[in-house]
């Protein structure tokens, strides 16, 4: 074994003694980091096949409304719609239709999540009503491709 002196230089330990030491401290700074800010992130399967994060509500959704009784709800109360998308008007704006009726659906990109909806497509959105004084259309936060 070969013995080095102490001293308040570290140039006479050669440097592969110096790393030598440092990683049981650089493992364990990185172990308590990684229990800190990833235990709690556990994956479980969703039910579209994605991994979602662990925990949450696994009952029944919001009841499905139909596009007749949307009319008649107050501005901003959130709905749930089951039909299709059977036109496209421009930009961010389509005409989403059931059994009892239309109603224009204002749908951003970013809720598409890669899905692709053709109007034969049966379609569930989610999303709060958006009432003006002359114009009705439903404001989606979700969509999802049945």
């Amino acid at each position: 074994m070969t013995m080095y002196p102490v001293s308040q230089n570290s140039s006479h330990v050669p440097a592969s003694r110096r790393n030598r030491s440092l990683l049981p401290a650089a493992l364990g700074a990185a172990l308590a980091l990684m229990l800190t800010l990833g235990g709690s992130g556990a994956l479980a399967k969703g039910p579209d096949g994605g991994y979602t994060h662990g925990g949450g509500y696994t009952g029944p959704g919001p009841s499905m409304q139909t596009v007749e009784q949307v009319k008649g709800m107050r501005d901003d109360t959130h709905v749930a719609l089951t039909g299709r998308i059977v036109q496209h008007l421009g930009g961010k704006l389509y005409v989403f239709q059931d059994a009892t009726g239309t109603i224009n659906v204002d749908i951003d990109d970013k809720h598409w999540r890669g899905q692709n909806v053709g109007p034969n497509d049966v379609v569930e959105i989610y999303g709060e009503v958006e009432k003006d004084w002359k114009e009705l259309e439903i404001d989606v936060d979700r969509i999802i491709k049945k």
